[in-house]
C-alpha cells in the first residue's frame, strides 16, 4: 500500500543538540499509528517539522506522493495535516462556535454568517457525541471539554488526509476517550491516516494499528503493534529495562513509619461552595498523601484552597497545629507551602523565558522583587537542580518551551523545590510525559517525603497513587467520600469501588 507520508532521513538541529538525527517514518492511509518515545525523544520536532513549525536541516517529506515542505501550520492544514496539540491552543475569549471556525467561517458577500457558523458547530460536536451551548465561551468549560472542542476543530475539515493527535486523551476521563476513539476508527474507516501520541501504553495497545520507536533523536524501529510486547516496548523506549517502577512501589509499601507528630497542614470542615464540599484532612511531615478521583471529582478543588489559590467560604485550616487564614498563595508560600499546577502551560511554565529564570520564579517572589536573587546563587541553585531531576538538555539559558513536556515538567517542580518547601502540593505531574521521566518523578517524591517533606499527590492514574501514597483520599463529585490507609488490602479496584459507591466517611 503506497504511503500517505513519508519521512525521510529526517535532521533537524538545535545550537548544541541534534534533535533528529537520520529519522524515517511512515503513515498509510486508514491506518492509526502511534508515535512512541521518552520527552526529549524527538516525537514534538518531528510532527513539527512536518507541519512547518519548524524547518528541517536535512532528509525529505513526501505527502501522498508528492515532495512537500511546509512553511508553517496553515499551510500544511490546507495541504490536509491537522493538528491536536496537548496542550490546547485555542483562544478561551471566544465562544465554542467561533473557535471551531475560526479562519473558516461560512460567509456571505463577505460578512459571517453566524447562524450557519452555529449550526455548522453543533453538527461537528455531534458527531464526536458531545451537546454542549456552542454560543458559550470556551473557557466556561472545563479543560477535556476545550480538548474535545480542539479534536472537532481538527476534524471537521473536509480534506483531511492526516490527523496529528499529541496527548489528545490527557484531559479526558474514560467515557470521553471512549469517545474519541469511536471517532478515530471512523476516521479510520474513511481513509484518514491518523499519527497518535500518547503515554497512556493502554490506550496504544487498544487503538494503534502500528508503532513507531523513538529513542534520543534516532529511530529505534517500527512494530505492529500486536507483534510487539508492552514491556519490550518500554525497554525499547528507555534504553533498559525498566524496574525503577515496582523499586519505587516497593519503597513505599515498606514506609510506614510517618511521624504523627502535630500535622504540617490540618483542614476541619473546610469548603468552597461549587467547587468542593466541606472535608477534613491532616497531612504529616514525611507522609505522601494522594488524592484519587475521576476527572471534575474535586481533587484540584481540594488542593487549590490548601495553597490559597482558591479562597473557602467555610471551616478552618490549622498549619502547626494552630488555626491560619491563608487569603492567597503569597499566604501559604510564607508558611512553606508550595503548589505545582496541573496546567503547566497557563498557570506554570513562562515559555518566553529560559531554564534558569523559570526556576527562581518563585524563590524570588517569596523574597520580593525588590531583593534580587544574586546571579551566582542564582546559577548554583539551578545547576543543582538540573543535575538532581536530570533535566535535558542541561543548558539553563535554553528557552523553556524549547524543552520537551516531562522536562518543561521537571522545571516546575524544581522552581518549587528550589523554595525548600514544608508542604508540596503536586497536582498531576507526570499526566502526558514517558514511563522513563515518570519513573525520575515519583522517584523524587519517594526521595522528598523520606527527607521529612510532606506531600500532597494529585493524579488519575490509581496505579501511581497506590504506588507512592501512605493514605490516599478518595473524593467523587466534589466531595471526599473515604480515607484508605495504604496498605495490601489496599487496590484499583478498591479505590474504584469506593468511588462508584459514593460511600461517605
Amino acid at each position: 500500500m503506497a504511503e500517505q507520508l513519508k519521512m525521510t532521513g529526517i535532521k533537524k538541529i538545535f545550537p548544541g543538540v541534534v534533535a533528529l538525527d537520520d529519522v524515517d517514518f511512515r503513515l498509510l492511509p486508514g491506518e492509526i499509528h502511534a508515535l512512541m518515545g521518552e520527552n526529549g525523544a524527538g516525537k514534538s520536532t518531528l510532527i513539527k517539522v512536518l507541519t512547518g513549525v519548524y524547518d528541517i536541516d536535512g532528509g525529505e517529506i513526501e505527502l501522498a506522493g508528492e515532495r512537500v515542505r511546509f512553511t508553517g501550520p496553515l499551510q500544511a492544514q490546507q495541504a490536509g495535516i491537522s493538528t491536536v496539540y496537548q496542550e490546547v491552543n485555542l483562544c478561551p475569549n471566544l465562544s465554542v462556535a467561533e473557535n471551531i471556525f475560526i479562519g473558516r467561517e461560512p460567509r456571505k458577500f463577505g460578512r459571517i454568517q453566524w447562524s450557519e457558523t452555529r449550526k455548522r458547530a453543533q453538527a461537528s460536536l455531534a458527531r464526536l457525541d458531545l451537546d454542549i451551548d456552542v454560543t458559550a465561551q470556551l473557557d466556561s468549560y472545563s479543560l477535556a471539554i476545550q480538548q474535545m472542542v480542539a479534536i472537532a476543530r481538527a476534524t471537521d475539515v473536509g480534506t483531511t488526509k492526516v490527523l496529528i493527535l499529541d496527548e489528545p486523551t490527557s484531559s479526558l476521563d474514560a467515557s470521553e476517550v471512549e469517545q474519541l476513539f469511536t471517532i478515530m476508527r471512523r476516521l479510520k474507516a474513511d481513509g484518514v491516516a491518523i499519527l497518535f501520541v500518547s503515554h497512556f501504553l493502554d490506550q496504544v495497545y487498544e487503538i494503534a494499528d502500528r508503532m513507531t520507536v523513538l529513542r534520543n533523536g534516532r529511530l529505534i524501529g517500527e512494530y505492529r503493534t500486536d507483534e510487539l510486547p508492552q514491556m519490550q516496548l518500554v525497554s525499547k523506549m528507555i534504553g533498559k529495562e525498566l524496574e525503577a517502577l515496582e523499586q519505587i512501589e516497593e519503597h513505599a509499601k515498606d514506609t510506614t513509619a510517618v511521624e504523627r507528630g502535630t500535622p504540617i497542614v490540618e483542614a476541619r470542615e473546610l469548603g468552597r461552595d461549587g467547587a468542593i464540599a466541606p472535608f477534613s484532612l491532616t497531612i504529616h511531615a514525611g507522609e505522601v498523601v494522594g488524592l484519587a478521583g475521576l476527572l471534575g471529582s474535586g481533587r484540584t478543588e481540594l488542593a487549590r484552597l490548601l495553597f490559597g489559590a482558591d479562597r473557602p467560604d467555610r471551616g478552618e485550616l490549622l498549619i502547626d497545629g494552630k488555626p491560619h487564614t491563608v487569603k492567597a498563595p503569597r499566604d501559604a508560600m510564607a508558611e512553606g507551602i508550595a503548589f505545582s499546577s496541573e496546567n503547566r502551560r497557563t498557570e506554570g511554565i513562562i515559555g518566553e523565558l529560559t531554564v534558569r529564570e523559570n526556576m527562581i520564579l518563585a524563590m524570588q517572589a517569596a523574597r520580593g522583587w525588590t531583593r534580587p536573587i544574586p546571579r551566582r546563587k542564582q546559577d548554583e541553585l539551578v545547576e543543582q537542580y538540573i543535575k538532581a531531576l536530570q533535566i535535558r538538555p542541561a543548558d539553563p539559558e535554553r528557552l523553556v518551551r524549547d524543552l520537551s513536556g516531562g522536562n518543561q515538567q521537571k522545571v516546575l517542580l524544581a522552581r518549587w523545590l528550589i523554595t525548600e518547601p514544608r508542604l508540596l502540593i503536586i497536582d498531576e505531574p507526570t499526566r502526558g510525559i514517558d514511563v522513563g521521566a515518570k519513573a525520575e518523578i515519583q522517584r523524587l517524591v519517594a526521595q522528598l517525603a523520606d527527607g521529612g517533606m510532606a506531600v500532597l499527590f494529585v493524579s488519575a492514574e490509581l496505579e501511581e497513587v497506590l504506588r507512592l501514597s501512605h493514605k490516599i483520599e478518595v473524593l467523587r463529585d466534589r466531595r471526599l467520600v473515604e480515607e484508605l490507609e495504604n496498605g495490601a488490602d489496599v487496590d484499583a479496584d478498591r479505590i474504584m469501588q469506593t468511588i462508584a459507591s459514593g460511600a461517605t466517611t
